[in-house]
């Protein structure tokens, strides 16, 4: 196992199957690493966590710094080197100049869609997108995987390599896959920010995959709007949002006509949790309209 901190480093490893993350690993970042394992490519985990993406009175200062663990549990997991660079490399200019480019950074309209992580997080998907678009440029990685459990994210990101692709071939035939959301064994889904969790509080937890859950049953989008809301409020949890969305675009649903997708984000305490989960496609059920 290497463990690369240079750009210089990185040549051997280009077409390389990529895992980006913040550190902090777990099982879920792990069964990432093991689904790229076996492609005929190295498996390289980046441990970088982003600046740029936090805002003022997000939790950059405490986000766990566990190094030494992440590249043993990279190792165990099958990736064959993981890169840990400086704020300095990933920002050679400075991170004031790095701040403003994020801010400005062109997203696409998945980023956007109203009563999301934008509304919450105005700056993230800036930050997003301008540090995987810098991993991407240094590692030029044949593959890249992201997990389902940031949906929004991984759609933005998505777009974002498609939009780079159709104006100037940005990154050739980079190709973005989706994994499934990793839970534990009461079906949490599994999160750097868990940790943070006092034993009531992660007992509390739970309402964000009971939310999920019952939504499923729902006779069209916004009674499963109502049904999670209800739920998370239920257990003391304050809510950012709890939507239905039209998988791909994000937009608002009135119907199950088409693909779909609940997205919550909670509070806890101090703590921000994120899920979501895919609805079943039921002909007859709701009016269409909207995206449905």
């Amino acid at each position: 196992m290497q463990v690369l901190h240079a750009p210089e480093q990185l040549a051997p490893y280009f077409g390389c199957a990529l895992v980006p993350t913040m550190g902090a690993l777990h099982a879920g970042h792990g069964a990432l690493m093991r689904r790229m394992s076996g492609r005929g490519m190295p498996v390289l985990a980046t441990v970088f966590v982003n600046p740029t993406q936090f805002a003022p009175r997000e939790d950059f200062a405490k986000y766990p710094r566990t190094l030494a663990d992440d590249v043993k549990l990279a190792e165990e997991c099958g990736a064959d080197a993981v890169f840990a660079p400086t704020a300095e490399t990933i920002y050679p200019f400075g991170l004031d100049a790095a701040r403003a480019e994020a801010a400005a950074w062109p997203l696409p309209d998945v980023a956007h869609q109203p009563r999301l992580e934008d509304a919450s997080r105005p700056t993230h998907f800036g930050g997003v997108c301008q540090v995987v678009a810098r991993l991407f440029d240094l590692t030029q990685p044949a593959m890249a995987v992201f997990g389902e459990k940031d949906f929004q994210q991984l759609r933005v990101l998505e777009d974002m390599a498609a939009m780079a692709r159709a104006a100037n071939g940005r990154w050739g035939s980079l190709v973005i896959e989706a994994a499934p959301t990793v839970r534990e064994h009461d079906g949490l889904a599994m999160s750097s920010r868990n940790r943070y969790l006092q034993p009531e509080q992660r007992d509390r937890a739970l309402a964000l995959v009971r939310a999920l859950q019952h939504a499923t049953a729902a006779t069209d989008p916004p009674s499963a709007e109502r049904i999670m809301r209800t739920t998370l409020e239920a257990h003391g949890l304050t809510v950012d949002y709890a939507v239905v969305r039209h998988a791909s675009t994000l937009l608002p649903v009135t119907s199950w006509h088409a693909p779909t997708r609940a997205l919550i984000a909670a509070r806890i305490g101090d703590v921000r949790l994120i899920d979501n989960m895919s609805m079943p496609i039921r002909a007859g059920l709701g009016e269409p309209g909207g995206q449905g």
